[in-house]
């Protein structure tokens, strides 16, 4: 049995946006029958092609196109738009008479949710994808969903019906489950935008406003980072995106614009507040620029309705006076190499909203269409019935035009002037391989993306890796070209690299010298403090951390029979000559201190940094009750060679961490603790220091799980939930295990010791 979706809404009438007969035909605009408008009024008739039941019917119908050009009317499908799950939890909807699927190219948490409404399930849904290696065996509906997820149900996202033969990550997949584990989660509702909206909170079953007390950019930051959202972040106050129906679940949220979640920030209790809706507060996390364009309305990527973007919003640019030259310049902006052409005057639908642009004058040697000269924004004469379309090409003779360059973007880093280098080339970003990546070619880089200061080249996905294509492969600048598409490159479609040799760039590079701390008492006036001497821009999304931002990491390495040496397990600095490890670390190679070394100051495993040191073991002592083959007592303290209290300088990468006191517990945050280290990605260890929240959990957990061997000498950690696989994987074995107290300040609280699996659901990891 199909559910229907033509049930009559609390105005007496279906008020819904189905569009399409039982045929499949679609539905005409009710505009075009003034009379019929006129005889129903206030039974939701208008300026749409919604299906309605003015005439009081069970069903709704609505006005469509014969073959012959006639004029019909037919009842609407009601079935249109239904979802269900498939014993594999692929989501199947039904849509123009046929059950299919849904690409998951684009599939989120939002869809994810907006289905599970749908279907009464729960209020949070987790995206999942299903890989089809041979034909579909249903077919393909939607190409994407779109969705905001305050829908109830998902034909009223903003979907995009499916391309023939464009979906590549296979179908979409929902778990409907209550949420576990660390963080409540967040969603954006409101906005003509996915980026933007006002900001609901999930809590106890139900979704709430946050009131705009205390609300800046700081807090938008946290919750653009924890939505995963990597534009820039901007708080929005008195309800700006309109007023919410639900709770007000909190107020006087202060955050400081470093957590990794709006859990970790100062905030009120849950629903204490004195506010009204008109108070909702909303974020923008913005990822465009003045000029970006897109096109919009056609068959394909490379086709469209051309829209600009300014000042928060898109709008269209009329045609007056458009060549094909032009079109080139908005083509060869959007990364296509190959011929351009204007479109036909009503190819394209007419755009909604601001006419931004008029009387461009490109000559076809620009590079973007700001480049061009143009009106001033928004002077224009024209309708949107004078939109410009064009239609661009990826199929050239040349690989990029030498002159021109191709557009290229940082990506992932902390700060705008630095990060993975990517150029846009036939529609698509992608990343560029660091065989022969030099200085050279980092200073053409940042000279094209306007920066004047020192360019400093960094290799091996020092940013992180990419995931779409690998474009350019063995780059050759002389340091004086003005685009990275003036240099020499070899046929962008052969390389033999992987994401992990992606390029990056710093640019207007300053090296940063070591200052070290004057201490003038004991080692505990600067334990556990983050210096960062600036607030960098957050890694947004993933579990990538920063630079710096956990001073008291350390590595234990195993020397080579060269100068080289390998990690070996993750150490914590405690004081200027001892680290804390795990005792197992020692299990394989033994205690005599030759044979290892201590890295601090280190954040990208394979290049050294300015704050890196390597320093020789002087002593190891494993717990006196330590046995190999157990886990229990599973600790050992680390000397690093040096006069008492000298073996090495603090700076504001290399400080201690807090030790702490006997029954710490009640001043810490148990549900924000974090582990980092150079862990396990799932594929390979990560070069990048990572970093991972986890709970603390009670330690029946673990004893219910593990029985005698979770002992009381240690301490149970990590997700129990199936989407939130954050654990030691995360970090290493002897790594740290550190909350934050009240007063800001880190301590220790215990070490990564063992779990079974990585990153597996109900496998808590364990810390000593």
């Amino acid at each position: 049995m199909v559910p229907s979706v033509c049930a009559v809404g609390p105005l007496g009438y279906y008020n819904g946006s189905l569009a399409v007969t039982k045929a499949g035909a679609e539905c005409l605009n009710w505009a075009e029958f003034p009379d019929y408008v006129q005889q129903y009024p206030d039974r939701g008739l208008g300026d749409h092609n919604y299906c309605r039941n003015p005439d009081g019917g069970a069903t709704p119908w609505c006005f469509y196109r014969l073959v012959s050009g006639a004029i019909g009317w037919a009842n609407c499908d009601c079935n249109q738009g239904a979802v269900r799950l498939a014993e594999d939890s692929s989501v199947e909807l039904y849509f123009s008479g046929l059950w299919g699927t849904i690409c998951a190219d684009h599939w989120t948490d939002w869809d994810a949710s907006v289905v599970c409404r749908q279907l009464g399930l729960s209020e949070i849904g987790t995206a999942g994808k299903k890989s089809h290696p041979g034909p579909w065996p249903v077919p393909l509906h939607l190409q994407s969903a779109n969705c905001h997820g305050d829908e109830e149900a998902l034909l009223q996202c903003g979907y995009q019906e499916a391309v023939s033969g464009a979906c590549n990550q296979g179908s979409a997949v929902v778990t409907c489950v209550p949420p576990e584990g660390v963080g409540a989660p967040l969603r954006i509702v409101g906005g003509k935008e996915s980026f933007e909206g006002r900001v609901e909170v999930y809590h106890d079953g139900k979704w709430g406003t946050i009131c705009d007390d205390q609300w800046d950019d700081r807090d938008a930051e946290v919750v653009c980072r924890q939505l995963g959202l990597s534009g820039t972040p901007k708080a929005l106050s008195w309800a700006h995106y309109g007023q919410g129906s639900g709770p007000i679940l909190l107020d006087e949220v202060q955050c400081s614009g470093n957590e990794l979640s709006l859990d970790q920030c100062k905030k009120s209790d849950w629903g204490q507040q004195n506010c009204d809706h008109i108070e909702d507060a909303g974020v923008s996390c913005d990822p465009f620029t003045e000029g970006t364009v897109r096109l919009a309305g056609g068959r394909s990527p490379s086709e469209g309705r051309v829209e600009v973007y300014y000042n928060g919003d898109w709008g269209t640019v009329c045609d007056d006076g458009w060549t094909d030259l032009g079109a080139q310049v908005v083509c060869r902006q959007l990364g296509f190499s190959g011929p351009a052409a204007l479109a036909s005057e009503g190819d394209y639908a007419a755009g909604q909203g601001f006419i931004l642009l008029d009387d461009v004058a490109c000559v076809g040697t620009e590079l973007s269409l700001l480049d061009c000269p143009h009106s001033n924004w928004g002077q224009h004469d024209c309708s949107h019935a004078e939109d410009l379309g064009v239609r661009c090409s990826s199929e050239s003779k040349t690989v990029m035009d030498d002159r021109l360059g191709l557009p290229v973007r940082l990506v992932d880093g902390e700060s705008t002037k630095e990060g993975r280098v990517e150029v846009l080339l036939n529609g698509q970003w992608g990343s560029v391989c660091d065989d022969d990546w030099t200085d050279r070619d980092a200073a053409v880089v940042c000279r094209q993306l306007g920066f004047s200061g020192t360019a400093k080249a960094r290799a091996m996905a020092y940013f992180g890796e990419g995931h779409g294509p690998i474009h350019l492969d063995n780059v050759e600048c002389s340091g004086m070209e003005h685009t990275l598409g003036q240099c020499a490159t070899p046929n962008t479609r052969i390389h033999s690299c992987r994401h992990s040799e992606d390029a990056g760039v710093i640019c207007d590079y300053v090296e940063e010298k070591v200052q070290d701390i004057r201490r003038t008492g004991s080692e505990s006036g600067v334990c556990g403090m983050r210096l960062l001497h600036r607030r960098k821009k957050r890694i947004i999304g993933g579990n990538k951390s920063l630079r710096g931002s956990w001073p008291w990491q350390a590595s234990l390495r195993l020397k080579g029979f060269r100068r080289d040496t390998r990690l070996l397990c993750g150490a914590t600095l405690i004081s200027s000559c001892w680290v804390v490890t795990a005792a197992h670390c020692f299990k394989r190679f033994g205690v005599d201190v030759r044979r290892y070394l201590l890295r601090v100051g280190d954040y990208h495993t394979g290049v050294k940094d300015e704050f890196e040191r390597e320093l020789p073991v002087e002593r190891i002592v494993l717990h006196r009750n330590y046995w190999a083959g157990s886990n229990d007592n599973d600790i050992a303290l680390v000397r690093m060679r040096g006069r008492e209290g000298h073996c090495l300088s603090f700076n504001h990468h290399v400080l201690p961490v807090c030790l702490p006191d006997r029954r710490e517990r009640s001043d810490i945050n148990r549900q924000a603790c974090i582990i980092s280290g150079w862990g396990d990605t799932g594929k390979s260890y990560s070069r990048t220091l990572l970093q991972g929240v986890v709970p603390l959990l009670p330690r029946e957990d673990c004893e219910a799980r593990y029985g005698q061997k979770f002992t009381n000498r240690m301490i149970c950690a990590g997700n129990l939930s199936e989407d939130k696989r954050v654990d030691s994987c995360q970090g290493d074995s002897g790594g740290p295990l550190m909350c934050q107290r009240s007063n800001g300040r880190w301590i220790i609280l215990g070490i990564t010791s063992w779990g079974y699996g990585c990153g597996r659901k109900d496998s808590p990891e364990w810390v000593r």
